[in-house]
């Protein structure tokens, strides 16, 4: 049986953007973390890694869960910076809020294959995909692939075209189109005394 070194971080709040939200005017957080959002905590994680393309070195599994989903307003404005203009007396700009339903309270588990990465990742924090949803260390131990797999939440496997349906584009790739599994463990949804 496979034994791991596994980190959990945990934060506020955490948002995973879609790979197919542009400007959607409301879109909910991702539950899963993509082949790409891997590899870039991983780069996070491990700087000597950045010269580095291909497949995830160092970060042998993950999971993901949370409390809870909540609505929050985000201002936005065109990629020209703030307009404005007054048509008929009245002043109209570029901006619009958009509506982000961001994970409350999310825990995500890391799994490392040796106990030096671990203790290197457990020095650390990282965000999921906005730098303002930063995650914290809160501990780190040894499991058996076993308890890890017992843990509650989400974890994309890795699958191809005919098995799997379409995650994005990977940025280390070339932008090659990345496909995978969604694995559901347990209950996500996390009560909040847990």
């Amino acid at each position: 049986m496979e034994k791991y070194y596994v980190v959990m971080y945990s934060g506020p709040f955490g948002y995973i953007k879609p790979w197919t939200a542009v400007r959607d005017s409301e879109t909910f957080s991702q539950q899963f973390l993509t082949v790409s959002i891997v590899e870039g905590l991983e780069k996070k994680l491990f700087p000597e890694l950045l010269t580095e393309t291909g497949d995830v070195k160092k970060i042998r599994r993950h999971r993901i869960n949370y409390c809870g989903i909540d609505i929050q307003l985000e201002r936005t404005w065109s990629k020209g910076g703030f307009k404005f203009t007054k048509e008929k007396g009245i002043y109209k700009t570029n901006q619009s809020t958009l509506k982000r339903g961001v994970m409350l309270m999310p825990h995500l588990y890391l799994a490392f294959g040796e106990r030096e990465d671990a203790e290197r990742a457990f020095e650390q924090s990282i965000c999921l995909c906005r730098n303002e949803d930063l995650l914290f260390p809160g501990f780190m131990k040894e499991m058996e692939s076993a308890s890890f797999d017992s843990i509650p939440g989400f974890e994309l496997l890795p699958a191809d075209r005919d098995t799997g349906f379409k995650v994005g584009h990977n940025r280390f790739a070339g932008g090659a189109e990345m496909y995978g599994k969604l694995s559901v463990t347990g209950n996500p949804i996390r009560n909040e005394q847990e």
